[in-house]
């Protein structure tokens, strides 16, 4: 079969189109024909070996999945050969077959692309844990959400959206706010490309301040980190909740005079800790994010796809922070 290898730390470009033998399927697991494998920042860390993970080399990147069930390992017995599925492998997912744990995969409703499927759990299952279970997001409240033409982004908008939230989009361009209206959002603010000096920072406070109004943001969705989250901090309302998702600008660090002055607080978002320790409860959110698309409240935004040949052009694309929605790899 074909693979897309990391065969030593770098950029995508140091990715190659190997062959590989086709995996079998231990006890427990299912060989899955992979259809699409869609792209998200972790495939940039690591393949950089910055990532909290770091699997022996040769490794496949792509951590999320489409496929259909080709062979069944013992013991299985609630799957069968030609089955759809979507699954979240954390890597191993740009190759043509993959073998992975039963348990861990969800049924593909035949309605559904294998393009869009793949696009869905690491996202929209990130974003539901984050503002359902941590954010606590109710109807009426303000949602901030910075980052919010990306993958997460945008899953966070319309999930805000669908709990009944007013929601604030703040994105870098005007084609992602845009986007973000498209996706639902009642106003879209687009923000200056960091790093800020002091002048700066306090300027794109108000500028979030301005945007969420004098209450404040109930909830903050923050997948962006570095220079933006401090200022993203200053607009949060009394009592507020402020999602710690992801750091592509950087590791920022708070004042924690400002958790005091609004009684606010922060809270980390780790979707993968939470599915392995909450299986249920995982499979519950997983069950209502196909409800919400079958009734045309989330749809995954697909906005290119590539062939396996050039997976790593499509990791690059995201390293860019250009993408708007979710790349996807088609096999």
């Amino acid at each position: 079969m074909k693979a897309l290898l990391s065969h030593a730390p770098g950029g995508p470009e140091t990715l190659t189109v190997d062959e590989l033998p086709d995996p079998v399927p231990g006890p427990g697991q299912l060989l899955v024909r992979v259809r699409a494998a869609a792209i998200n920042f972790p495939d940039v860390l690591i393949i950089e070996d910055k990532y909290q993970f770091k699997p022996p080399r040769p490794f496949a990147p792509g951590g999320e999945i489409a496929g259909e069930v080709e062979a069944l390992g013992e013991g299985v017995t609630d799957w069968a050969i030609g089955d759809r599925l979507i699954a979240v492998p954390g890597w191993g997912g740009l190759v043509e077959r993959i073998a992975i744990d039963a348990k861990t995969a969800f049924r593909l409703p035949d309605h559904c692309s294998f393009t869009d499927g793949a696009a869905l759990l690491l996202t929209y299952a990130t974003s539901i844990h984050a503002l359902y279970d941590r954010g606590d997001l109710k109807a009426g409240e303000t949602l901030l959400v910075l980052g919010a033409a990306g993958g997460v982004g945008l899953a966070a908008v319309e999930l805000g959206k669908a709990r009944g939230a007013r929601v604030i989009a703040a994105v870098s361009t005007e084609d992602k706010a845009q986007a973000a209206r498209d996706a639902g959002a009642d106003a879209a603010i687009v923000y200056p490309r960091g790093p800020f000096d002091r002048d700066g920072s306090k300027a794109l406070a108000q500028m979030f301040k301005d945007a969420v109004g004098p209450a404040g943001a109930d909830v903050i969705y923050d997948p962006v980190g570095g220079d933006y989250a401090e200022p993203a901090l200053r607009s949060i309302a009394w009592a507020g909740r402020y999602l710690v998702v992801g750091f592509p600008a950087g590791i920022p660090r708070l004042p924690l005079n400002l958790t005091l002055l609004k009684s606010c607080d922060v809270r980390g978002v780790f979707w993968g800790a939470f599915a392995a320790r909450d299986p249920q409860a995982n499979a519950a959110h997983v069950e209502t994010l196909f409800a919400l698309w079958a009734e045309g409240k989330i749809s995954p935004r697909v906005s290119a796809t590539y062939p396996l040949e050039r997976g790593g052009e499509a990791i690059a694309a995201l390293a860019a922070r250009s993408v708007i929605g979710k790349v996807v790899v088609e096999l």
